[in-house]
């Protein structure tokens, strides 16, 4: 039994919704769609479609992408990475201080109007996303991924 499954036109045609209503983009993105049991959306080339992939028993393949959940679709860092230059919306810029926390995996307040699921950029570059409720950024940055600092 496979784990994995590709995405049909309608189920693609969905997460491009949601990515239009929470970050503003509509560009299209050319790539193959899976998901797994969990709702873990991963992305991969074009060229897998030559595959025939009921032969084999796939866990993972491609990159991660993000999650989809009944709340919306959570990116993964280098999903916001993939993306983020097309947002038109919902993008959240951290000073330096708030770029240390983000780092270390800590949930902070923040001076902002937006809500739900953001897109999280610190200077040029995109650093995951998050969600804020409440005016605190609630930070999705799993542990093994996280800054651990020695002295403060």
């Amino acid at each position: 039994m496979q784990s994995m499954e590709i995405l049909n036109s309608k189920q693609i045609k969905n997460i491009r919704s949601l990515l239009e209503k929470q970050f503003g983009i509509v560009e299209k993105l050319d790539f193959v769609f899976m998901i797994n049991a969990k709702g873990k959306v991963y992305v991969i080339t074009r060229e897998v479609e030559k595959l025939d992939l009921k032969k084999l028993r796939i866990d993972s393949i491609g990159l991660y992408f993000g999650t989809l959940g009944d709340d919306g679709f959570r990116l993964s860092i280098e999903g916001s990475q993939i993306i983020g230059k097309f947002a038109k919306k919902n993008v959240l810029e951290l000073d330096d201080c708030q770029f240390e926390s983000w780092l270390k995996g800590e949930d902070f307040e923040v001076d902002t109007k937006m809500s739900g699921f953001v897109i999280v950029k610190y200077k040029k570059d995109f650093v995951g996303c998050g969600r804020i409720r409440e005016k605190k950024l609630l930070n999705y940055v799993s542990k093994s991924r996280r800054l651990i600092v020695i002295n403060n």
